[in-house]
């Protein structure tokens, strides 16, 4: 039988790739065929991840997608590597918690930074890599997924800056999929609700986990292995008809908010 989801010889770029949903995005790409091109501001995490990967499967640069120059740096050393950049996954994110009223504008500034600018760092500097290549070739193709949250559609108390830069990131999607589409490249977002990683610790705490857990449908966090799957699927020619969709996967959170 024919396998529905095929890497094989796609490069794809992840940010936030040293532990949870990016690293295991990474992994399943790298299972199905793929190089990896790994960014994130966690040195020792990052560059075992690469020795597990393998020189030949992976690269990667320790530092954050809010730092312009190491975003471009990262990519020219992806194309230099494999050839070029096939796929993009806008992962990288922090939590600055803080009622509305009692954030700081550093609180504010530090989430919009990574969650929203370093994500059009990202995103910028490879749809310029895959518009060239395009033009050169228009049998070519490219993918982005911008990772957004269920906050950023129906906001989130405590964490209003979050909540903010993830809908931005949903009008980014959106006008980057209208401009690039002549260019054969789909652009997506894929958002979450709470997955089982380090930045939902305190969500999944003891004192939220009953009240959490009863805006699921389904009934349980997330898990980043199946998590992972819908991106890499968007990712993939298997969607290849799919651009300026916003996926929510959060065992049903959405629809019962």
């Amino acid at each position: 039988m024919r396998q529905l989801v095929d890497l094989t010889g796609k490069n794809i770029m992840v940010t936030g790739a040293s532990q949870g949903i990016g690293r295991a995005v990474a992994e399943l790409c790298v299972e199905l065929g793929a190089t990896v091109t790994l960014l994130d501001l966690q040195v020792e995490p990052l560059h075992a991840f690469l020795g597990e990967l393998g020189a030949d499967r992976a690269i990667g640069l320790a530092g954050s997608v809010t730092d312009r120059d190491t975003v471009e740096t990262l990519v020219k050393q992806s194309v230099q590597k494999f050839g070029g950049i096939d796929g993009l996954v806008n992962n990288a994110g922090i939590t600055r918690t803080a009622m509305a009223l009692k954030m700081n504008i550093d609180e504010w500034q530090q989430v919009i930074d990574v969650h929203l600018t370093g994500a059009f760092h990202c995103l910028q500097a490879v749809g310029r890599v895959m518009v060239e290549r395009y033009k050169e070739n228009p049998e070519a193709s490219g993918a982005i997924v911008n990772i957004s949250s269920d906050a950023g559609r129906r906001g989130t108390r405590g964490q209003i800056n979050y909540g903010t830069a993830k809908a931005g990131v949903l009008g980014m999607t959106m006008s980057a999929a209208l401009e690039w589409a002549s260019y054969n490249i789909r652009v997506n977002t894929v958002a979450f609700g709470v997955v089982e990683t380090p930045m939902t610790e305190v969500i999944r705490s003891d004192r939220f986990r009953e009240g959490s857990l009863a805006k699921i449908p389904i009934g349980r966090f997330g898990l980043p292995d199946e998590v992972a799957k819908p991106v890499v699927f968007l990712l993939s020619d298997a969607a290849s008809y799919i651009s300026g969709q916003h996926l929510s996967v959060s065992g049903g959170a959405f629809m019962a908010s």
